[in-house]
């Protein structure tokens, strides 16, 4: 497969791992989806000094977690949109022989963890949706780079966040 021989061709990564918004999720009660979001003031002030703009929109508090975390989410061509940011634990594709996998967007502690993200080029944003072995390239990639495993497929010692041993999470508490 040439898009995985050339990940950097068509996945981008954040520059760290960053919790944004602890407790924040896509599907907030009766698993209605969420329509918008009111971010914090301390992270609206957090995106104002860094040039990120907030989008309210369902998947907006992962963009911004992804943007504040050093990601790069490049325009696309021939259009207005920039590449799709993914959730690499999205729900789908459990490890061999176990029945069901992290959800991010509808846990709190991963929804706007930016460890899971990426920003994929739309041919590895329709891979990693359709195909099992590079949705777990992505997150092999992911537990290398940060530590993040949080359906312990790679390391059993893994904490709250989803970290293994001494990685650890960038997170941003609410201000009082």
């Amino acid at each position: 497969m040439l898009v995985a021989k050339d990940l950097k061709a068509f996945v981008r990564w954040p520059d760290e791992a960053l919790l944004l918004w602890p407790g924040c999720n896509r599907v907030p009660d009766a698993g209605k989806k969420q329509k918008y979001h009111s971010f914090p003031n301390h992270i609206g002030k957090m995106a104002k000094v860094r040039g990120v703009t907030l989008d309210s929109r369902p998947n907006g508090p992962a963009i911004a977690s992804f943007l504040l975390a050093g990601g790069d989410r490049p325009a696309r061509f021939g259009s207005v949109n920039s590449w799709s940011i993914h959730h690499l634990y999205s729900g789908k594709f459990p490890y061999y022989r176990r029945q069901s996998t992290t959800h991010a967007a509808k846990l709190g502690n991963h929804f706007t963890q930016s460890a899971g993200l990426i920003a994929a080029h739309p041919v590895a944003d329709a891979l990693v949706d359709e195909f099992p072995f590079f949705a777990w390239l992505l997150r092999a990639n992911s537990f290398a780079r940060f530590g993040y495993d949080p359906d312990k497929v790679f390391s059993e010692n893994v904490d709250e966040y989803g970290f293994s041993g001494k990685h650890r999470s960038r997170i941003v508490r609410a201000t009082t």
